[in-house]
């Protein structure tokens, strides 16, 4: 338990999952309790306040019918008159009254008490234009209500036949002197539409209460009033115009939320109660649902800190056997891939620090058996570099005195190549060198071929400084003379080009010559990706040998096509970077 990690990792991460977790899930519950509340709350508020506009404007629209009187002269001169007027004058107010009786569908009944002529015109959907006498009509209680109020409006609770009534004092503006009371008797259908829009039937209830306290629509079917004295006298002694009120009795417990409509409109009071049930209902629900899912939850997390442990630790498990087996001297490497997380990139590095060493320590036997050979190569067939060198120019100075210069130029070229291939001491040399070893070479060739050969040499001068190895371009050329050049029906052609291209040394080597059929050079393509040296014949040693010494030089980050011409002859480009790899480094120090 003390000192393994998969153990310490488990407990760890149960305890900051667990814990949090279980915490978040009270707190969450306790928050949204309360938060839901409010929001329901102020949801509600909106809507009783949105069906308060409705009411309003359906109101105001009713009480609008009645200014269209102000419009009418004939009407108005009518109202002014002290005594009562013809049958022809008459005509005036029974177009005005009916015109109002239909002015919408909700008006039952229509009446105009005209105040100087002590005169009450009624009219109804269901009988004709009636006139009576009426003495002191203004003291008439509506009528008097409807005079005093700032809004010359007083609405009338609902009667027994259920309907409400509007009375409006008519005044002669801009004197402020009564004409007439006009009575509208409305079926409240319109408002219990628009009341049924703002409650959920089976759990709150919405009550339209007059100034008085009388009742203009109620959501509970009420056999008396008595239940509601028990917050009416409450919610009619508040100040406020709308707002909450929490209540609490034995037939409910919740909040109550009321608004107010204006004066203009007949001052209603719309009340809606909801009971603490229903206002936490949600949050019960969310409750339940974040419970549920946090038990889930925690049932996840706690298969998910197994898993993450199991998966954390067994990579670094393999990982700690394959270092055991490397100090034990196993250099190969026992797991395919960790995966794709920072362990798993952490194996594939040390898998590719394990080949890294591996290619390292074969480049040094390789190379070191390849100097041991070239040097057993030099020994057997090795003459004094110095003594032939003297001798090739006395030579040359016997052909000037017997004027011979071509010979001169050719011992010259030939001291040349001789003095460059038999340093051993440098393996690395400028690209220029190695331009001047092959410049030299294609010079005797060319007093050797005469007209039979045309060469050139494209180099870039940028290139001429890279570095590169020794004596890779003259046995890809001498490979033309041994096998392309013979037999020929034209002028042979050979061209060198160095180009820097993308960072790159690009070296192509082409002639004019036969090519090689598609069979063999399929076959030299494979002995070159061959390991060994021993099934190549004589024409492709020389290339193997180049290959695998770039391989070496550059790290396999090379390019080294062959290919035949389509106009005829042979095409070897070499593409190699312009800086060496870790070994060339390490091989010159």
């Amino acid at each position: 338990m003390k000192t393994s990690i998969r153990n310490k990792l488990i407990v760890l991460l149960l305890l900051i999952t667990i814990i949090p977790f279980g915490s978040s899930i009270i707190v969450t519950y306790l928050y949204t309790k309360e938060s839901l509340k409010d929001q329901s709350i102020q949801e509600n508020i909106n809507l009783l306040y949105q069906g308060k506009v409705n009411i309003e404007s359906y109101l105001k629209e009713l009480n609008n019918f009645t200014f269209s009187f102000y419009n009418n002269s004939n009407f108005m001169n009518y109202l002014r008159k002290q005594e009562i007027g013809d049958y022809g004058s008459r005509s005036f107010v029974h177009n005005v009254i009916q015109s109002l009786l239909y002015s919408d569908e909700s008006v039952y009944k229509v009446s105009m008490a005209i105040v100087k002529h002590q005169e009450l015109l009624t009219v109804s959907r269901r009988s004709a234009i009636a006139y009576s006498r009426l003495i002191g009509l203004e003291e008439i209680d509506y009528y008097k209500k409807a005079k005093e109020n700032s809004a010359n409006l007083y609405m009338e609770p609902l009667n027994e036949f259920n309907r409400f009534t509007i009375h409006r004092a008519f005044k002669d503006i801009p004197a402020n002197h009564i004409l007439a009371y006009v009575s509208l008797e409305i079926r409240p259908d319109k408002i219990n539409e628009l009341s049924k829009y703002l409650y959920h039937e089976e759990t709150e209830e919405f009550y339209i209460l007059t100034q008085e306290g009388h009742l203009i629509y109620s959501s509970e079917p009420l056999s008396s009033e008595d239940r509601l004295f028990k917050w009416k006298e409450s919610l009619l002694d508040s100040v406020e115009t709308s707002g909450t009120m929490a209540w609490k009795d034995e037939d409910f417990d919740g909040v109550m939320i009321y608004e107010t409509i204006s004066d203009a409109t007949g001052n209603w009071i719309l009340v809606k109660r909801i009971p603490n049930t229903t206002l936490y209902e949600s949050a019960y629900g969310v409750a339940l649902i974040n419970i549920f899912f946090g038990v889930i939850g925690l049932v996840l997390v706690i298969l998910a800190t197994l898993l993450v442990s199991f998966k954390i630790t067994s990579p670094i498990r393999i990982l700690l056997q394959n270092i055991k087996q490397v100090e034990k001297g196993n250099m190969q490497v026992q797991f395919q891939t960790l995966g794709k997380d920072e362990i798993g990139i952490l194996g594939d590095r040390f898998k590719t620090m394990i080949e890294k060493i591996n290619q390292l320590i074969n480049r040094e036997y390789k190379l070191e058996l390849e100097n041991k050979t070239n040097q057993l190569k030099v020994l057997h067939s090795q003459i004094n570099p110095h003594f032939l060198y003297n001798t090739l120019q006395s030579i040359g100075t016997m052909a000037l005195k017997s004027k011979v210069p071509e010979i001169y130029s050719s011992l010259t070229d030939l001291s040349q190549i001789m003095r460059y291939s038999m340093n051993m001491e440098e393996d690395i040399v400028p690209l220029e060198k190695e331009i001047n070893y092959t410049k030299a070479y294609m010079l005797l060739q060319k007093q050797r071929f005469g007209e039979d050969l045309e060469y050139q040499l494209d180099i870039d001068e940028e290139v001429l400084n890279i570095k590169v190895p020794k004596m890779i371009l003259q046995p890809i050329i001498e490979n033309y003379f041994k096998h392309g050049f013979d037999g020929r029906d034209h002028i042979g052609k050979l061209i060198v080009k160095c180009k820097l291209k993308n960072q790159m040394l690009l070296i192509s080597i082409s002639d004019n010559g036969h090519g090689v059929s598609e069979e063999r050079l399929k076959e030299i393509r494979q002995q070159l990706n061959e390991e060994a040296n021993r099934s190549l014949s004589g024409d492709s040693i020389g290339l193997k040998n180049i290959y695998e010494r770039l391989k070496l030089y550059y790290e396999n980050d090379i390019t080294f096509k062959l290919k035949n011409r389509d106009s005829g002859g042979f095409l070897i480009t070499i593409r190699l970077p312009i800086e060496m790899g870790f070994f060339h480094e390490g091989h010159n120090r």
